[in-house]
């Protein structure tokens, strides 16, 4: 049987240190911050450019699925299976999950070769990293676990690090290096020494193994999370392309990372562990002062994204998402701008953003998890403006989509077309309104809106009453199964 490469995307990240642009809701995996592809998409074609790759293996978020799929859609791949947490449990029960769907997808004879990436990460030369993959890919057909380490080119204290052995001079090209170890986030002295060192590479969480080492080792170290992942497995629920492990299974298996469960520990142990170098224009992009590092930059160091004016200022990042923003003499400064948040932080402290998201957790602010404009499977609503007893909402339907069949026990709703048709459902009563005409939904209603039509469909919505929470929906009918 031909060994089967699987393409393995870990989707479950939150990026809180690119608050306010990233959130809950809407992590940063999703978000367009180099090149007009979101970080997913780049991902999952950076992996499909490995020859004889199979469909995407996508482990992320429950909430996340229908961005996940909507953004496959937009590069047309096929195909992909969406394994859904119904929690995060870190790393370590992501990839045994990804192990097992890719051994059920083979059959017990197979034994496909997984390659591990992040979603949230960057690559500017795809050749080099396709080279460096392809490498790994051998490696790992010998029962290796193979990592790929980041050539470093600065001191840096925010990333782990691999200490691996010196290239073999009779096989530069195609050795993949043995690792001695792994070290944590060093100070900035220890890393400067690393870098002098030059055998010391960043650990950017991308693995190639084959999946019968991965759950071998993991059932070595850690058989409590084999054991638990499997259960949740063996529980799962199939919903083409969505597969959900049990909840209550997944729930009880304990939380861990890929480093900590097995990867530091097969240094020295009979599980051989490789490294092959990757210079390739990587990058995380875990915080703000990384973006501004990949940034292209003016004259003056200054990188700007939107509608941006900048006077006398030098090495600032300033990011518009929904107005003009303009600054004027600053220095090393970020300033990251959303219809409903600004960050402004100074650019060597853009780590610490993830302090402002802790504060916003115990204020239980809004604004921590979702975006004024929100994107939901049949479209996206931005809530254009509100009051005590209204909520004004900009709604937009994609072609033949419908919302749930709902009511709302606190407020009543009025409808204007602006584009497109609608076709709405008001109790009893079917109609279909274009563009200038409006409707009445009254408190209590069962009601739906649907697009028939071929465009966008557009509409404002006026709500008033005592209630304006998103949670006073009762779902009688829905199409993306989200009824209780």
């Amino acid at each position: 049987m031909a060994v089967r490469i699987q393409p393995v995307i870990l989707c479950g990240g939150s990026g809180t240190r690119l608050w306010p642009l990233s959130r809950a809701g809407f992590p940063k995996q999703f978000l367009s911050l180099a090149g007009d592809a979101t970080l997913f998409q780049q991902a999952v074609q950076r992996l499909a450019a490995l020859a004889d790759a199979a469909p995407p293996l996508v482990v992320g978020n429950d909430e996340h699925r229908f961005l996940a799929l909507e953004q496959l859609r937009e590069i047309k791949v096929a195909g992909a299976t969406l394994l859904l947490e119904p929690l995060g449990r870190n790393t370590a029960p992501a990839l045994t999950l990804a192990a097992l769907a890719a051994v059920a997808a083979q059959g017990e004879e197979g034994d496909p070769i997984l390659v591990v990436t992040p979603a949230d990460q960057t690559v500017t030369d795809g050749v080099a990293f396709s080279q460096a993959l392809q490498k790994a890919v051998t490696a790992a057909q010998d029962d290796a676990i193979v990592i790929l380490g980041i050539a470093p080119d600065r001191p840096e204290t925010g990333y782990g690090y691999i200490q691996a052995e010196p290239a073999d001079p009779a096989d530069v090209v195609n050795s993949a290096l043995v690792v001695r170890r792994f070290v944590e986030k060093p100070d900035q002295s220890t890393a400067a020494s690393y870098l002098a060192s030059g055998d010391y590479y960043w650990n950017g969480g991308m693995f190639v193994l084959k999946a019968s080492v991965w759950l071998r080792a993991l059932g070595r170290w850690r058989p409590d999370i084999l054991a638990g992942t499997q259960a949740a497995w063996a529980g799962r629920k199939d919903d083409a392309p969505f597969v959900r492990p049990g909840k209550e299974a997944f729930a009880a298996i304990p939380s861990e990372s890929i480093d900590y469960a097995v990867m530091e520990r097969c240094p020295g142990s009979e599980i051989s562990m490789r490294m092959v170098p990757l210079a390739a224009g990587w990058s995380d992009l875990g915080a703000w002062d990384a973006v501004w590092q990949i940034s292209q930059k003016d004259a003056h160091g200054n990188a700007q994204h939107g509608d941006v004016v900048i006077q006398d200022s030098h090495n600032c990042l300033v990011h518009a998402n929904s107005r003009l923003v303009s600054v004027v003499g600053l220095s090393d400064v970020m300033v990251i701008e959303t219809a409903d948040a600004v960050l402004v932080t100074d650019r060597t402290r853009s780590q610490d953003v993830k302090k402002i998201v802790g504060i916003l957790q115990e204020l239980e602010r809004t604004e921590l998890a979702l975006h004024r404009k929100v994107h939901r499977p049949w479209g996206w609503y931005d809530s254009i403006d509100e009051g005590g007893r209204f909520k004004v909402k900009r709604i937009q339907v994609k072609p033949g989509a419908s919302l749930s069949l709902q009511m709302h026990y606190h407020r009543a709703e009025h409808w204007v077309v602006v584009s497109g048709t609608a076709e709405i459902t008001n109790g009893e009563k079917i109609i279909v309104l274009s563009e200038n005409q409006s409707t009445y939904i009254p408190l209590g209603q069962t009601h739906r809106l649907a697009n028939p039509g071929t465009i966008p469909l557009e509409i404002i919505e006026v709500q008033s009453g005592s209630y304006l929470g998103e949670d006073d929906i009762v779902r009688f009918e829905d199409t993306y199964g989200r009824t209780p």
